[in-house]
C-alpha cells in the first residue's frame, strides 16, 4: 500500500503509550488510550487510529483535555446513570460508562448511561464490543460538532454521529456494526488531506455546498449524510440521546476537535447494555442468532462474490492479520507520532524499514 508502513502492534502500542506518558498520563491511562487507537488501525479504521495522537497531545498541553481518569457519577437511579467526564479522555470515561451500563444490565436487564462534558472516545465499536463480551447487546453513540446539513439546508446542523451495536455470539466474535452517519467519517477526509489524495465526490461538499473531490475544500465545507434524509434523521436522534438527554452539549454547543485545541470539545456519549439472559434462555438466543446469521451468509451470492460478510467480520479479519503481520500506518501519521515521541524525550527503536526511520537516519 503506497504511503503506508507496516509496524509491529506491540511496538506501536508501546510507542503511543510512552508518548502519552510523556504527555502527563498515568501508565494505565496511557496504555488504555494507546490500545484503543492502535486497535482502530488494526481493524482498518485508521481515521480513529494513531493519526489522532498529535491532536490529543495538543489538547492535553492546552488543558482542554484533563488527565482525570474517572468521570463523576451525578445520577445513579435504577437502570440509569449520568456521568460528568469533566473533559477527560473519552476512552477512559467510555470504558467506565459501559462497565456501569453492563453492571446495571446484570441487575435490571438493561443499563443506560449518558456522559456529558466528554471528549472524543475513538471507535465506538470498542464499547459496544465490551458489552458483547459480557453477554449483553451493546450500543454506543456520541455526538460531534455540526458537520452535515438538513436536507435542503445550506449550513451544517448535525454531526456525523457514530453508532455502534454489538451482538454476542457463542464461540465466535460478536457481530459488530460501527458506522458514522455521514457518507464518510471526517477522519477519513483528514487522512486523505494528509496524504494529498482525492476523495469521492459523494463524501462532502465545499463551503458553498458543491460536491468536491478536494479533501482540503471538504474540510472547509460540509459532510454529506449517509442515505440522505435517513442518515440525517438518525444523526439528529443520536444528538438527542447523547447530548440533550445527558444534560450536556448538543448541536452547535459541541466544539470541533481541531478548530481551537484550547477550547473543550464538550461532546456527549450514550451507552446501552441489554442483558441477553434477562430476555430468556441465553442458549436459545444463541441458537436463534446463529440461524439468522446462517440465513445471511448462506444466501445466494451475486456473480463474482466469494462470500457474504456479517457486520464487523472484515474488520475482525484485518485485526487478526495485523496481529500476525503488523499494523499498516500511513507514513504521515507515523512521522507525526515519532515527532511527538521526540518532543517528550521518548527513546524507542524505530520500526525497521519504515520511511520515517530512513529519514531519521539520513538526518543523523
Amino acid at each position: 500500500m503506497a504511503g503506508t508502513t507496516t509496524v509491529p502492534a506491540d511496538w506501536l502500542i508501546d510507542t503511543v503509550t510512552g508518548v502519552f506518558r510523556g504527555g502527563g498520563l498515568s501508565e494505565r491511562a496511557a496504555r488504555t488510550v494507546a490500545e484503543s487507537l492502535v486497535v482502530a488501525d488494526m481493524r482498518g479504521t485508521s481515521s480513529h487510529g494513531v493519526l489522532l495522537v498529535p491532536m490529543y497531545l495538543r489538547r492535553l498541553r492546552d488543558r482542554s483535555v484533563t488527565t482525570r481518569e474517572r468521570a463523576e457519577v451525578v445520577v445513579d437511579w435504577g437502570a440509569v446513570a449520568v456521568l460528568d467526564a469533566r473533559h477527560a479522555l473519552g476512552q477512559l470515561t467510555g470504558d467506565q460508562a459501559m462497565e456501569i451500563a453492563v453492571a446495571k444490565a446484570r441487575a435490571h436487564g438493561v443499563g443506560a448511561v449518558t456522559v456529558r462534558h466528554a471528549f472524543h472516545f475513538g471507535a465506538a465499536s470498542r464499547y459496544a464490543a465490551a458489552a458483547a463480551a459480557a453477554g449483553c447487546v451493546g450500543v454506543a453513540t456520541a455526538n460531534t460538532r455540526p458537520l452535515m446539513p438538513a436536507p435542503g439546508g445550506a449550513e451544517p446542523v448535525t454531526g456525523n454521529n457514530p453508532l455502534a451495536i454489538a451482538v454476542p455470539r457463542s464461540g465466535a466474535a460478536p457481530v459488530v456494526l460501527d458506522m458514522a452517519l455521514s457518507e464518510a467519517a471526517l477522519g477519513k477526509i483528514r487522512l486523505a488531506a494528509q496524504e494529498d489524495r482525492p476523495i469521492p465526490a459523494h463524501w462532502a461538499t465545499d463551503a458553498q455546498g458543491r460536491p468536491t473531490t478536494d479533501p482540503q475544500a471538504a474540510l472547509a465545507g460540509m459532510l454529506l449524510p449517509a442515505a440522505g434524509p435517513k442518515g440525517y434523521g438518525l444523526a439528529l436522534a443520536i444528538d438527542v440521546l447523547a447530548g440533550v438527554l445527558s444534560g450536556g452539549a448538543y448541536g452547535s454547543g459541541v466544539n470541533g476537535l481541531y478548530k481551537d485545541t484550547a477550547v473543550p470539545n464538550d461532546c456527549a456519549h450514550f451507552f446501552l447494555a441489554l442483558d441477553v439472559a434477562a430476555f430468556g434462555d441465553p442458549g436459545r438466543f444463541a441458537e436463534r442468532l446463529e440461524d439468522l446469521l446462517g440465513q445471511v451468509t448462506g444466501a445466494r451470492r451475486a456473480p463474482g462474490t466469494d462470500r457474504l460478510l456479517l457486520p464487523g467480520q472484515l474488520e475482525e479479519s484485518r485485526a487478526a492479520a495485523a496481529r500476525e503481520k503488523g499494523v499498516p500506518v500511513s507514513d504521515g501519521a507515523l512521522r507525526a507520532l515519532l515527532e511527538e515521541a521526540e518532543r517528550v524525550g521518548l527513546a524507542l527503536p524505530l520500526p525497521p524499514g519504515s520511511a520515517a526511520a530512513g529519514e531519521r537516519r539520513a538526518d543523523e
